[in-house]
C-alpha cells in the first residue's frame, strides 16, 4: 500500500514557476514507476509527467515538453514536478500516481497506475 500526498499549488502569473512535491509513504518506493496527471473540470483527466522507478526514464506529455521537470529523490520518498513558463492553460488540479513496475519503466496512461494523491490545486492568471 502507497500513500501519496501532493504539496505545493498556489496561484501565480503566467510566466511563473513552481514547484510540487508528492510525498510517498510504503515500502520500496524504487520500485514504482510515479506520474503527474491533471485534470480541471469537464475534462479528462490528463497525463504530464511520469518517471521511473530509478530515475533514469521520463516521459512528458507535448503541452509541457521542455517546460516542465519531472524528478525523484527515493531517499525521500519524494517525487517533483518542477513548472517553468507557466500558462493559463496549465492551470488545473494536479495529481501525483504511482504504480509498482520495474526500475527502468514508466507509465503513461491513468490506468496503469494504482495509487493516486488527493490533488494540488494549480492556477496560473494572465
Amino acid at each position: 500500500q502507497v500513500q501519496l500526498v501532493e504539496s505545493g499549488g498556489g496561484l501565480v502569473q503566467a510566466g511563473d514557476s513552481l514547484r510540487l512535491s508528492c510525498a510517498a509513504s510504503g515500502r520500496f518506493f524504487s520500485n514504482y514507476a510515479m506520474g503527474w496527471f491533471r485534470q480541471t473540470p469537464g475534462k479528462e483527466r490528463e497525463f504530464v509527467a511520469a518517471i521511473s522507478g530509478s530515475g533514469s526514464t521520463t516521459s512528458y506529455a507535448d503541452s509541457v515538453k521542455g517546460r516542465f521537470t519531472i524528478s525523484r529523490d527515493n531517499a525521500k520518498t519524494t517525487v517533483y514536478l518542477h513548472m517553468n513558463s507557466l500558462k493559463p492553460e496549465d492551470t488545473a488540479v494536479y495529481s501525483c500516481a504511482a504504480a509498482r513496475g520495474s526500475t527502468t519503466s514508466i507509465k503513461t496512461r491513468g490506468f496503469e497506475y494504482s495509487y493516486w494523491g488527493q490533488g494540488t490545486q494549480v492556477t496560473v492568471s494572465s
